[in-house]
């Protein structure tokens, strides 16, 4: 007999601030410790933010602080892992908090099948997207012979638990990653899949493909849960200070 599927949530959130979201990923972190919870996959947009990883390097932040403000633009360094990326209106976000003890304790396998439904849900729009040697997310070859970033990964594991996970760009104003240089990779641009596609993409069905191919990279049914359902799971669950600072 074949052992049943996994089940876990997957939640919308929709618009969040950066450091609410941190928040809320540590006290899932903290519930799938305890059981509380099964494995949960959040889907969210941030305003306007730039966030630096652990490993990340300070000058790989072009623009001052004036410059920042003056744009609406929030920093924050995190406990991630990777260098430096932006977030923004129409870039999907994808947070799985996963216990890796139940499906495979691996880190690079994680990472892997994290890109792998970027890859599978750019397909779904007849893009090509690929993995780079040496680097984490998905790339893209433009005609000029160069390539591109469609997709970044940046993750943290607590006791094989994960947080953190991808930034995909579906609809994202690319000129906010002029201020950073991003992921650390000097001359190297981002791009989105409504660049590629050379038309409008609305973020909501990307969001239930990256879903399901998520689901289908872990072999694990996410079933659809209200935020509500997810506040009430978490109700008394206590969680350290979140590793995040502006």
């Amino acid at each position: 007999m074949t052992a049943p599927m996994r089940t876990g949530w997957v939640v919308r959130i929709g618009q969040i601030n950066y450091a609410e979201a941190c928040a809320l990923q540590n006290r899932i972190v903290a519930a799938r410790k305890l059981n509380r919870v099964p494995d949960v996959l959040l889907l969210c947009e941030h305003p306007h933010v730039i966030t630096l990883g652990r490993n990340g390097m300070r000058e790989h932040l072009l623009a001052s602080e004036p410059v920042l403000r003056q744009m609406g633009v929030e920093f924050h360094e995190t406990n991630r892992g990777g260098d430096i990326t932006y977030h923004g209106p129409g870039q999907l976000v994808a947070y799985p908090i996963f216990d890796l003890n139940e499906i495979r304790r691996d880190l690079a396998w994680y990472v892997r099948q994290l890109e792998e439904a970027m890859i599978r849900t750019s397909a779904e729009y007849g893009v090509k997207a690929e993995r780079r040697a040496g680097r984490r997310g998905v790339w893209v070859s433009v005609a000029s012979g160069g390539e591109e970033k469609l997709g970044a990964i940046g993750v943290h594991v607590s006791r094989w638990v994960t947080s953190h996970g991808l930034a995909y760009n579906v609809a994202t104003d690319l000129r906010y990653f002029d201020l950073i240089v991003p992921c650390g990779i000097q001359g190297k641009r981002a791009t989105s899949l409504e660049r590629l596609c050379g038309k409008r993409i609305e973020a909501e069905p990307v969001a239930e493909t990256m879903a399901t191919h998520l689901g289908g990279c872990f072999d694990m049914d996410l079933c659809q849960a209200r935020p509500e359902d997810l506040q009430h799971a978490l109700a008394g669950v206590e969680t350290p200070e979140f590793a995040t600072s502006r």
